[in-house]
């Protein structure tokens, strides 16, 4: 990039991507919005969307976006490799709202989240970003078992007589309600992983 080149950047005001991730086969609903700098790296969405949802950063994850992969490149595995996931820019992949692009966590379990771009706008000043702004939906325990293991967890914790009630309860420490959503709560993960 040239000198002027960097200065045009400069003089232009920085853009956010407003993003609305949905997760895919459960119900209730788990969604969320998002408002990220559009200059993140993928790398960068994938820390953002692990706070927003609610995830732990446990598992692997790839992105896919118009045919490509994109995600951790394992030298180990070259020739199967996705691109690498720090060298992409959200900018560059999604320009225009309407566009998509999925993000998969958890090979074992099997997440699927759709990403959607809603709009793309001017960076307010003095405004957080990345920003959870709204959502739905409890972001299901690690380790539950995919969308199936989801729903059958749902179900025993439902039914005091199911054989998996008590354990299941004991599991994930008492209650859980998957219609709950804390915006703040999701705001306070995001905050964490910037320091």
């Amino acid at each position: 990039m040239s000198a002027q080149e960097r200065e045009s950047a400069k003089a232009r005001p920085a853009s956010i991507h407003v993003l609305r991730v949905t997760l895919a086969d459960v119900e209730p609903p788990v969604w969320r919005r998002i408002e990220v700098a559009s200059a993140s790296s993928l790398a960068q969405l994938h820390a953002i969307l692990q706070a927003a949802m609610g995830w732990t950063n446990s598992h692997l994850h790839e992105f896919v976006a118009g045919g490509k992969r994109y995600g951790r490149p394992d030298p180990e595995n070259a020739g199967d490799a996705p691109m690498d996931e720090r060298k992409v820019r959200l900018e560059a992949l999604l320009t225009r709202a309407g566009q998509e692009l999925s993000y998969a966590y958890d090979f074992g379990d099997d997440w699927e989240h759709t990403i959607a771009v809603e709009s793309i706008a001017r960076q307010v000043p003095d405004r957080p970003c990345p920003a959870v702004t709204a959502g739905g939906g409890a972001c299901p325990p690690e380790d539950v078992g995919g969308p199936d293991g989801y729903r059958e967890f749902l179900e025993a914790l439902a039914d005091p007589r199911h054989e998996r009630h008590e354990e299941l309860r004991e599991w994930i420490g008492g209650t859980f309600d998957p219609a709950a959503f804390d915006r703040e709560a999701a705001n306070r993960r995001l905050r964490r992983g910037r320091r």
